[in-house]
């Protein structure tokens, strides 16, 4: 089966579940950054009441979640399949909390969750991203731009998030020569940092995989790699990251 025919057969059995609206097609697949092994993600939009049991019925080798078993926020559960021999993804959305949380964002207003394999955590205009940058492939769903209120609000909340992380790091962990535990701040600090100079450039993103990259702050690869559990060593290291940061854009 060619991608084209594979990905048709998985819209058309996913749109017509019920309480679907629409589906759409996310992650390095939609925006053409995929290589050949990359996972399929796609995402099932849905309005009132879901009932994962409709996707298990299915038949998808994988496993199915329920509603909210992904941490209960705007990341509200999926699936992880196997289908036709590809690996797919599939992430629940539903429409009254997209509706809501696109609301939110033209108003400058978000929330922060924490998502598992994510260590800044999520904003909840993720939605809203995932709504900007993905492939609709049933159904009709927004293409919001960039609102100006959100880069107005989001750069400060990100960097001072940013700011408090490595101030945490210097008064409990520099000190006793913790370098796993500054080592993980640095790189919390440094995607928090990504996420604002995205925010102030009026930028989408909808995952970590490329975030730092994009934002030129790939040069906490080096800070980390020079680090020793020693306090003087580890006090540099803070040091060098808080210029690294103050100096992105």
């Amino acid at each position: 089966m060619t991608d084209d025919i594979f990905l048709d057969h998985v819209a058309d059995r996913l749109a017509a579940l019920p309480s679907v609206r629409a589906v759409a097609l996310g992650g390095s697949r939609a925006e053409g950054t995929h290589t050949p092994d990359s996972d399929w993600d796609v995402a099932v939009y849905y309005r009132g009441g879901f009932d994962p049991a409709d996707l298990r019925a299915v038949g998808w080798d994988g496993e199915v979640s329920g509603i909210g078993d992904w941490g209960g926020g705007v990341f509200n559960g999926g699936a992880w399949l196997t289908i036709d021999g590809r690996h797919v993804d599939v992430h629940y959305r539903d429409l009254d909390v997209v509706d809501h949380e696109l609301a939110e964002a033209r108003q400058g207003r978000f929330h922060w969750e924490p998502l598992m394999f994510h260590f800044a955590g999520i904003p909840s205009y993720l939605l809203v991203a995932e709504l900007a940058v993905n492939q609709v492939l049933r159904g009709t769903l927004p293409r919001p731009e960039y609102p100006r209120a959100l880069r107005e609000a989001a750069p400060p909340v990100w960097r001072d998030r940013a700011a408090a992380t490595l101030h945490y790091a210097k008064s409990a962990y520099v000190r006793r020569g913790q370098a796993t535990e500054v080592a993980g701040a640095l790189a919390t600090a440094a995607l928090q940092t990504a996420h604002a100079v995205l925010a102030e450039r009026g930028e989408w993103t909808t995952n970590e995989k490329r975030l730092l990259q994009r934002a030129g702050l790939r040069g906490i690869d080096t800070i980390m790699s020079r680090l020793r559990s020693d306090p003087d060593t580890l006090a540099r290291a803070v040091t060098a990251a808080e210029e690294l940061f103050k100096a992105a854009d």
